[in-house]
């Protein structure tokens, strides 16, 4: 009898298996009616809509059609179709992504210099020219009340996740609904709320901790989700082999089960500070604003990227938009920086496991 161990499939790749003829009907397919639609916008200067349901629409569906009868025959017309529009609709995202990205790095680069991260807005008007004034009181703002959320979200959030898999409470099902609920929460929801009942109240006026307050059910259910997936995702035979070995349950966890997590968990928590860096609804009613470089979260207004790019695009100047597009600029390097983390520590945590 042979005991050999089974070869593994190697990864499926339909891409790969195509023709070369298919693939360029397929791309054919795919920007051939959206120049027609251009053409039409721009040459002619057809109606939007009319050039969207008159001749876009038609056009794609009858491409992708004639491209899955070729390819996969008769009873290969859907999946033409389906193909077709699938490789559209996800080269129109990337391209949208990429030209909004380019935009803010293109318009925001123009705008850096050392005083424009460095220094604050005490002496700036709308007018001002980017020789004065910057985005540093911002960045500190931002750094402590995205810093005060998380000191308080995490453990909430790990508390949470440690609940879901270590124990078998029958509120397990509640909390899920509860965490998948505020993951649909609108962020100007938690940002009148604590509104409504901290400032309105009196019980305090413009602060840094309420808008710290206010983002806390932003960053839960992110935090809660991922960790409660990584810590899911540690094998089953090392709690076990650690009970087995005498070990309570809790030192099993704390010694075993958490740092096979820990890449996991970390990854969670640049996760959820990425989800709430940019909210900007929840500080304008909690946090408002400041032109002043401060460090106190529990008295006076506080500035944050978010707010501050609110404020100068609203203002309609040039050099107002200038600002703004240079804090738009610092916020998405500082999201992106958090992504990147996210990425490598999750990269490290695939390998451990290779290992």
């Amino acid at each position: 009898m042979d005991l050999s161990p089974v070869a593994r499939p190697g990864k499926a790749a339909p891409w790969s298996k195509m023709s070369s003829e298919s693939k360029i009907l397929i791309a054919a397919a795919c920007v051939l009616p959206a120049l027609v639609f251009v053409a039409l916008l721009n040459l002619w200067k057809l109606d939007f809509m009319a050039a969207l349901l008159l001749a876009f629409l038609p056009l794609q569906v009858i491409a992708s059609a004639a491209v899955g009868l070729k390819i996969f025959g008769k009873r290969g017309i859907l999946d033409g179709l389906l193909v077709v529009i699938t490789i559209f609709l996800g080269s129109f995202v990337f391209v949208l992504l990429v030209s909004v990205l380019w935009s803010v790095v293109q318009a925001g680069f123009a705008a850096l210099s050392p005083q424009f991260i460095f220094q604050n807005n005490v002496y700036v008007t709308p007018t001002t020219g980017l020789e004065i004034g910057g985005v540093g009181h911002a960045i500190i703002g931002t750094l402590l009340v995205v810093g005060l959320t998380t000191v308080i979200t995490v453990p909430l959030g790990l508390a949470t996740a440690v609940y879901l898999t270590e124990t078998r409470g029958k509120s397990r099902g509640l909390i899920r609904t509860l965490l998948q609920a505020m993951s649909g929460l609108p962020s100007v929801v938690t940002g009148l709320f604590i509104y409504s009942m901290l400032i309105v109240s009196g019980f305090t006026a413009y602060a840094g901790w309420a808008g710290s307050l206010a983002l806390i059910p932003l960053m839960l259910p992110t935090i809660s989700r991922v960790a409660e997936e990584s810590l899911r995702l540690v094998p089953l035979e090392l709690r076990n082999g650690a009970l087995g070995l005498g070990a309570p349950a809790w030192r099993a966890f704390l010694m075993v089960t958490l740092p096979a997590a820990k890449s996991g968990l970390v990854t969670a928590v640049l996760l959820g500070v990425a989800r709430v860096i940019g909210e900007t609804a929840p500080l304008l009613l909690t946090t408002f604003a400041a032109n002043n470089t401060s460090f106190n979260m529990f008295e006076g207004g506080l500035a944050t990227l978010p707010t501050y790019l609110y404020g100068y695009v609203g203002m309609g100047y040039d050099t107002s938009l200038q600002r703004a597009w240079g804090a738009a600029f610092v916020l998405l390097l500082l999201v992106g920086i958090l992504f990147t983390a996210a990425r490598i520590a999750s990269k490290s945590k695939t390998a451990k496991k290779r290992k």
